[in-house]
């Protein structure tokens, strides 16, 4: 017998130790009948399910439709859609990205180079990142966010791995038009980032941003906050991402990549819309903007 490889296994191993994956499980063990037995059949078949219709589904475990999707609330979610989606989500998250490059490398279109037929992929997938974000929903979330962010005494904006690069340029963004904002993570690593967050409170604002592979600490630091009654703002990629429950406000950035672990461009758009935001929603920070400029000035390369 062929032993299954630990990149095989890895997606259905890891799902009950997810946010989601606990959610199931606890219907598996304390919901009724029906609940069981759906729960079971996606804690066994988290792959399976993310790619079925709520009609498969249906056909699969012998669950009626309705049922389904009161399933799917139970969970937390609107309904199979987008239970489905978070699945979904999270199944590719916990694909190994090894598994993913070798993928890749393996493919009929590779031929031992980068050549311009793959660039111009990876560079379209760009672009489809940018698409995919839902403008209307975001727009209006933005502009509940840059209310908040001049409202708040204190803003802490937090990160770990990719997402503190998206974390700096929110936080160089911000710092000259709202009165603090701090960079949770620098240097020392969670110990001097957990430090930074002591003094948090109900009049601060926490911005907790994740994308795969998530950060334990970044959850455990964002519930530190949310116990001590600050607000979180949420940019992550998925409905599965382990910050969701703890969020007020969430930016979705899609994420996915088929070589690198995740993409940060719509995060980073996201991010660059933000700011944005927080700069045209006082007149004053025209003259913020031109103290920037003055201070900064002489640090400037010259014309000529």
């Amino acid at each position: 017998m062929k032993k299954m490889t630990s990149h095989t296994a890895r997606p259905l191993d890891s799902f009950t130790g997810t946010a989601l994956g606990k959610r199931v499980e606890h219907l598996h063990r304390n919901g009724s009948a029906s609940q069981k037995q759906l729960a079971d059949f996606i804690l066994r078949n988290p792959i399976r399910v993310s790619a079925m219709t709520i009609e498969d589904l249906a056909r699969a475990t012998g669950i009626s439709a309705p049922t389904i999707s009161r399933f799917a609330r139970e969970l937390g979610f609107g309904g199979f859609s987008e239970m489905r989606n978070g699945v979904a989500g999270l199944v590719q998250i916990l694909m190994d990205p090894v598994a993913k490059l070798r993928e890749q490398l393996q493919g009929e279109q590779f031929k031992g180079e980068f050549g311009g037929g793959r660039s111009l992929e990876m560079l379209a997938l760009v672009g489809r990142q940018i698409e995919r974000i839902d403008a209307p929903g975001s727009a209006a979330t933005i502009g509940r966010i840059a209310a908040r962010l001049r409202a708040a005494r204190h803003v802490h904006v937090l990160g770990f791995g990719l997402s503190a690069h998206v974390s700096a340029l929110l936080v160089l963004g911000l710092q000259p038009f709202l009165a603090s904002v701090t960079a949770v993570v620098e240097y020392g690593g969670t110990e001097v980032a957990a430090g930074r967050l002591m003094g948090i409170g109900p009049e601060d604002l926490l911005i907790a941003i994740t994308f795969p592979r998530y950060a334990s600490d970044v959850v455990r630091l964002a519930q530190y906050a949310k116990d001590r009654g600050a607000g979180i703002v949420v940019i992550t990629d998925s409905p599965a991402s382990p910050l969701m429950p703890l969020s007020d406000e969430v930016l979705m950035a899609p994420a996915e990549h088929p070589v690198l672990s995740s993409s940060m461009v719509a995060a980073i758009a996201l991010a660059e819309t933000l700011v944005a935001a927080v700069m045209l929603s006082d007149p004053e920070n025209v003259e913020k903007a031109a103290s920037l400029t003055q201070a900064i000035e002489s640090y400037l390369l010259k014309d000529g």
